[in-house]
């Protein structure tokens, strides 16, 4: 396993695997999650994984694992993936959202600049790469990617200067991105982080759909999961948090009464989950001084009930533009 999996301890005393279930790793990576949740039980672990890097990873686990059921595909169909291999339902899931250690140490895969390489940052390696928004998506939309997705303030000028500089020649590197949306911003100043941090982060984002992919993932996992199943879900940004937030509150029942001194109002149909804890666990403070990637995550769980499956969206969107990639000259 190439990197130590964030929260383990909580994400494990939260899942709760037992000896005879079936659970599934949403999001295998580099398999740390599964590994351990392999050693806690004795237990069939499905391990989805969108990247074909990832699931060749898994199968090479399973080689010595027979418990390990590799699946190649997006979490946000977990549910029919796992009908097709024989799961009409599981016990617990677990997602770990973001990108991995794996694909940002890969420097072809365009995820980070602090590795040079193609300017690509997509997870299943289909669709239109980062290199493709970059230099065709027109200013406005440009700069409302960036703002929303990376809250980045400065969007507007990062837009306008990535629109300048690619009149004269396209964005070809992650490199090269970081160093104009580092100049459009006047340089570090002393940050702890790189300028460029926050559009990298948006451009992943909308490369790969990751909001829309979690809401439909939270959605796959409450049809997916039995009676008393767990869905335990560890968030790296505020976005993706609120997202679980509002859907745990609202699959439970809880909604707003408007004054703090009412009781929570209940409507709309039976709660398909209960909340055993309302609040996001943190990281320990020697987890984040261990590892300083996990100092951003939260970890929100809660139990499935035996109510049937909402029909309603679950979780608001993000208004984002779309965009389709130009078809390439002969």
């Amino acid at each position: 396993m190439g990197h130590a999996p964030v929260m383990l301890a909580e994400v494990l005393e939260a899942l709760c695997p037992s000896d005879g279930e079936v659970h599934l790793d949403g999001t295998y990576g580099g398999g740390g999650y599964s590994g351990a949740f392999l050693e806690a039980a004795n237990i069939t672990l499905l391990a989805v994984d969108r990247d074909l890097d990832a699931i060749a990873r898994a199968e090479a686990h399973s080689a010595d694992q027979p418990r390990l059921v590799p699946l190649l595909g997006r979490f946000g169909d977990m549910d029919s993936i796992a009908r097709d291999a024989g799961y009409p339902s599981v016990d617990g899931i677990a997602l770990d959202l973001g990108v991995s250690s794996f694909q940002l140490d890969e420097a072809d895969r365009g995820f980070s600049f602090m590795r040079d390489g193609p300017l690509d940052m997509r997870m299943g390696r289909a669709g239109p790469s980062a290199a493709e928004i970059v230099n065709q998506m027109d200013e406005r939309d440009l700069s409302l990617v960036i703002s929303r997705l990376g809250e980045e303030k400065r969007a507007r000028r990062i837009a306008k200067s990535i629109v300048q500089r690619r009149a004269e020649r396209p964005f070809e590197t992650t490199l090269d991105l970081a160093d104009t949306v580092e100049a459009a911003v006047g340089g570090r100043k002393g940050a702890r982080t790189h300028p460029a941090t926050l559009t990298f982060q948006a451009l992943r984002m909308f490369v790969n759909d990751e909001l829309g992919e979690l809401a439909r993932g939270l959605a796959a996992a409450e049809r997916l999961l039995k009676p008393g199943g767990r869905l335990v879900v560890v968030s790296f940004h505020s976005l993706e948090d609120r997202m679980v937030k509002l859907f745990f509150r609202t699959r439970s029942g809880a909604m707003g009464s408007g004054s703090r001194h009412m009781p929570e109002a209940k409507s709309g149909p039976p709660p398909s989950f209960e909340l055993t804890n309302k609040k996001a666990v943190d990281p320990s403070l020697s987890e984040i001084q261990d590892n300083p990637r996990s100092r951003s995550a939260r970890l929100r769980f809660a139990v499935r009930t035996d109510a049937p499956a909402w029909s309603a969206d679950p979780a608001d969107q993000i208004d984002l533009p779309t965009f389709k990639a130009k078809e390439k000259s002969a």
